[in-house]
């Protein structure tokens, strides 16, 4: 019955035409109801779906003009019916326009503009504009937009922006600004940093969304290549689609992270934006990067309308900045520690070539150099801590963009009581997380050279180098105190970018805002570790224990809560045999390699009084009884001697996931805080993406004074020529009574010997025999310091040149 009447209905037209008509009765009812009434959201909600609405319409169903060939008629065809409209409807489609802004705006303020007011040209979209720029010309071709952002700046009464309509391939500033006079030319060519008022160039060129839009782009990217003043900034942001093919054997590009599309990302969104005359073939940002030098780029995803819409947002500067043979030498002169060649001593020939000592970053420049490409984008920092490096090499990729250490596990205080740093020391040290390098540019050394061959471990550096630049200490206390930030991104892109290099700047854009969310010491590899512990204390219903612990204020207090519970877990033989003493675990949680566990192994293995849970004997046991003792060794005496919540910062990081205020590092005490925020603290520091080895090898003989190279001899193979191949680099790179400290996992490491057949002398200052404490760590059985006492020379290697004079190592 139910079927029946409802066919009745669907068939008798009068029924359809009553309902509309009904419909279309209360729809004019309630608009003429509503526009009595003063409601806000109403009005809010009714423009939002008008300005969406005519967003809609012309970008997916209103037909172009036909016959229209013309750029300005088809702008001015697609913006017109939604220029009023445009800013509220792009704010989902057009990302990262604020972050552009916030990255040149802090590139600017890094920058020393003698009092002078910076002029800004904008090429296609209106923007806040700052006080402190002079003039700002905004130029586009659409005079719908045009007249909307003149109102708009009519009514904010900035006198000092222009608006040109027009195509930016004819602009140019001198029709605005008064002419360049010859003596200001003239200081600008050879290198007068001094300003004289007159206009240079402009100062910031940014183009949002507007460089895939039009259509001849070759002729505008080569205009404002004199639009730019020498020392100006450029930034872009705009749509993209590229495939790795095209990018991958550049070395100029600042970074290639997530910057490959999937062959179907290219395709359709190609063929989609080329609808409105939206051109994203790679030329357009591949021409960029030719014509420019790279200061920072980044690859995203708008994810707004349930898509993934590739966006690249780049900064760049004059590639000709700092190219000059003078400026490069004298940044290779301070990453090798050689003498610098002067203009002069280069023409006259006076210098002696082939004892000049280059890095890879100088051979990489003079490679770009002669093929007229940009630098790599490291010689275009505001600083030039961070030394260029080939990302795409596997042996950087085997880290998979993940530092291992959040933290560094010396102990900084008893390396400052050894090795007492003076103003004239070049000290050569591991990065890992940074803090010892930290501890030792607070000793204000001549030059500092950290050394990492995992990038992220350099990233993790460069972070806290940008952060003690430019951050207050309140700021950099969250950030590495509490190790989580709130703010993480807005500080990233507003306050740190202008001190840091691309590739490091991509990879805390990508990781920073989630590491800083969950705590920066539960990630990297390290988190494995603390995490055990964590969910440990947690199944066994400990927390509160844990607590008890970090508060304790007295050792007799810390010792009983140790003895009474933590202790049986955290040195719990089974735990020890199933999991702590893998070998798997061992790298990937704590960063133990193979050949350092075997060190382990064979002191235990030495010991006349090993034995196991039964009585028995375990010399040549599994590793787990080894593992085990270790850690006995390691964590009983630390708490017997060392208070956590006043002076083992190491531990108490562990144990609670973040240091106090109480008890934390060195480098983030308010008076760390002012020695390291001035603002030459890092002028010496250079930090080298590499092995060890490459890079001593590629240092002036006789220059550093220091070495510190941790644990890191334990990693070599006693089989192999390695360990060997780094101690007679140590000494060639060493001055004479220059100094190597190192630690290690056991008591006489078999390199100990290799040292001193190459001219060290070495001698143990500190060993861990059971229940006692060599440091606030304790993690390591013995710490050596190897004094080089005497040159050494491979006479097999030592070959004769044409001369018969003897060659270098880098020149065989």
């Amino acid at each position: 019955m139910a079927d029946f009447l409802l066919l009745r209905v669907a068939e008798n037209p009068s029924f359809h035409v009553g309902v509309a008509v009904a419909g279309l009765s209360l729809f004019v009812l309630t608009v003429f109801g509503l526009a009595f009434l003063d409601f806000p959201p109403f009005t809010k909600l009714y423009d939002t779906v008008d300005a969406y609405a005519r967003f809609c319409w012309a970008c997916f169903m209103k037909p172009h003009a036909k016959g229209s060939k013309n750029q300005q008629d088809a702008l001015e065809n697609f913006y017109k019916a939604q220029a009023s409209v445009y800013d509220k409807t792009r704010g989902m489609l057009l990302h990262g326009r604020e972050d552009l802004l916030g990255l040149v705006a802090s590139q600017l303020k890094n920058k020393a503009l003698n009092g002078r007011k910076p002029i800004w040209v904008d090429m296609g979209e209106y923007v806040e504009v700052p006080n402190f720029f002079k003039t700002v010309y905004l130029v586009d071709l659409s005079t719908s937009l045009c007249e909307v952002a003149e109102k708009r700046f009519e009514a904010l009464g900035w006198s000092n922006v222009k608006v040109i309509c027009q195509d930016a391939r004819a602009f140019n500033l001198s029709n605005y600004e008064e002419a360049e006079t010859p003596k200001a030319a003239e200081k600008r060519m050879y290198g007068d940093g001094s300003s004289t008022g007159e206009h240079e160039g402009a100062d910031l060129i940014t183009m949002s969304y507007a460089l895939s839009m039009i259509p001849e782009f070759y002729p505008v990217i080569d205009s404002l290549t004199s639009l730019l003043s020498i020392n100006g900034i450029i930034g872009v942001v705009d749509f993209y689609v590229q495939s790795e093919v095209d990018f991958q054997s550049r070395n100029y590009t600042g970074g290639v992270l997530d910057r490959h599309c999937t062959w179907l990302s290219r395709t359709f969104w190609r063929t989609w934006f080329e609808i409105d005359r939206v051109n994203l073939e790679a030329a357009r940002r591949d021409y960029l990067e030719y014509r420019f030098g790279t200061i920072l780029t980044v690859n995203e995803r708008n994810h707004s309308f349930g898509v993934r819409i590739p966006y690249y947002i780049w900064v760049g500067c004059s590639k000709e900045r700092g190219s000059t043979e003078k400026r490069l030498a004298e940044i290779d002169a301070a990453a090798t520690e050689s003498p610098f060649l002067s203009a002069l001593d280069l023409q006259t020939g006076t210098a002696v070539h082939h004892h000049e000592c280059r890095s890879k970053a100088y051979e990489s420049a003079i490679v770009n150099l002669t093929h007229q490409l940009p630098l790599p984008a490291s010689w275009y920092q505001n600083h030039h801590w961070r030394i260029y490096y080939d990302d795409s090499l596997e042996k950087h990729k085997q880290f998979k963009d993940e530092y291992i250490y959040a933290f560094t596990w010396e102990d900084s205080r008893v390396d400052a009581r050894l090795l007492n740093v003076q103003a004239d020391d070049v000290v050569l040290a591991i990065t890992s997380a940074g803090d010892n390098i930290l501890s030792f540019a607070a000793a204000k050394p001549r030059r500092i050279h950290a050394v990492d061959l995992n990038p992220a471990q350099n990233h993790l550096l460069e972070l806290k180098i940008a952060a003690f630049s430019t951050l207050s200490y309140s700021d950099v206390w969250k950030l590495f105190g509490e190790g989580k930030h709130e703010d993480f991104r807005e500080l990233l892109v507003h306050k740190l970018s202008p001190h840091m290099s691309s590739l490091a700047f991509q990879y805390w854009l990508h990781e920073g805002p989630k590491a800083f969310k969950r705590g920066l010491y539960y990630t990297g590899g390290s988190r494995h570790a603390l995490q055990l512990a964590k969910w440990l204390f947690r199944a066994f219903g400990m927390r509160n224990e844990v607590k008890a612990l970090c508060e304790a204020q007295t050792l007799n207090e810390q010792r009983e809560i140790w003895n009474r519970s933590l202790r049986k877990v955290l040195l719990n033989r089974t735990l020890s045999r199933l999991i702590v003493g893998k070998e798997k675990w061992l790298w990937k949680a704590l960063g133990v390699p193979t050949n350092q566990r075997a060190l382990i192994v064979q002191d235990f293995a030495n010991q006349d009084d090993a034995v196991d849970d039964n009585g028995s004997s375990t010399k040549a046991s599994e590793s787990g009884h080894a593992i085990w003792e270790y850690a006995v060794n390691t964590l009983d005496p630390v708490i017997n001697t060392s208070l956590l919540s006043e002076d083992n910062s190491y531990y108490l990081l562990c144990l609670q996931g973040h240091y106090s205020r109480k008890c934390h590092p060195e480098y983030l005490t308010p008076k760390a805080h002012i020695k390291l925020s001035h603002p030459n603290a890092f002028d010496g520091l250079r930090i080298h993406t590499d092995e060890l080895h490459e890079v001593i090898t590629r240092m002036s003989p006789g220059t550093l004074t220091i070495a510190v190279v941790m644990d890191s001899m334990d990693w070599f193979d006693p089989a192999g020529t390695a360990a060997a191949e780094q101690v007679a680099a140590l000494n060639h790179s060493l001055k004479m009574k220059g100094r190597v400290l190192l630690r290690s996992a056991g008591l006489a490491p078999w390199y100990i010997r290799v040292f001193e057949e190459h001219g060290f002398q070495a001698k143990r200052v500190a060993a861990r025999l059971p229940g006692t404490c060599i440091d606030r760590v304790n993690m390591y059985a013995s710490t050596w310091i190897c004094t080089k006492v005497s040159e050494w020379t491979d006479k097999k290697a030592m070959q004769k040149d044409g001369m018969g004079k003897p060659m270098t190592p880098l020149e065989i």
